[in-house]
């Protein structure tokens, strides 16, 4: 029926002309949109309100290589994913670890950078727990940054723990502070500039990194040409 003649057409189009070679639609367009998500200090604005940070950096160089503007798109991170296979932007440069469950919905380039997850917790309510084993407990609650791999990292380390998420780090950080939770994940080295910030209220229950994970761009799936691009940059 309709399916098969419009499932044969889509496969009459040769795949390098329905995509057009992205790197060259991007000179053409004279700008590298990038997509990327706040993450101190990562990328955070100056008091300026500029955006700043290694991943703006990363992005900002390689688009100065390309010949090209680069224009910033901050997007909420839970987000990022569907707004790049939406074409919002043309590459997610945002300190995006590589992990099976992305990789089955965007490519990733070669990693670029590698980054670890550590843990703040409460001094009020967490200083007698037994790290780690003692955290796997339905009275303890540790915070997240929704849509960040932290939030996955608890539920499989602690599965019988309470999980918060936040749309924001720093909100996740401040339920710690407060005392209105045990403990939070979150990439390094932000659990250890907030314990050094709030020396009363956090501590590190280990100086481990918990995790370790590697990053990369983040691409439309189908640009094997974009993808060899940024590889070879």
């Amino acid at each position: 029926g309709a399916l098969a003649v419009s499932l044969v057409a889509l496969t009459c189009v040769p795949h390098a002309m329905a995509q057009e070679n992205q790197i060259d639609a991007i000179k053409k367009r004279g700008k590298l949109q990038v997509g990327f998500g706040s993450f101190v200090p990562w990328a955070m604005r100056d008091k300026q309100g500029q955006w700043v940070g290694f991943e703006i950096d990363v992005a900002t160089k390689l688009a100065k290589d390309m010949g090209v503007q680069v224009e910033l798109t901050p997007t909420a991170f839970d987000g990022i994913i569907p707004a790049l296979i939406a074409s919002k932007f043309d590459v997610i440069i945002g300190g995006m670890s590589i992990t099976p469950a992305r990789l089955e919905q965007i490519d990733f380039t070669e990693p670029y950078s590698n980054s670890g997850q550590g843990v703040a917790a409460s001094k009020q309510l967490a200083s007698k727990l037994k790290w780690p084993e003692g955290y796997n407990s339905a009275d303890v609650t540790f915070t997240c940054r929704r849509g960040a791999a932290p939030c996955k990292l608890i539920e499989e380390k602690w599965p019988k723990a309470t999980i918060r998420q936040f749309d924001d780090d720093a909100i996740a950080f401040q339920e710690v502070i407060n005392g209105n939770a045990h403990a939070t994940v979150s990439s390094e080295p932000k659990p250890t500039f907030f314990t050094l910030k709030n020396p009363d209220r956090l501590f590190k229950p280990t100086a481990d990194n918990i995790t370790t994970s590697v990053e990369g761009f983040g691409v439309r799936k189908g640009n094997p040409a974009t993808l060899a691009y940024f590889n070879d940059w």
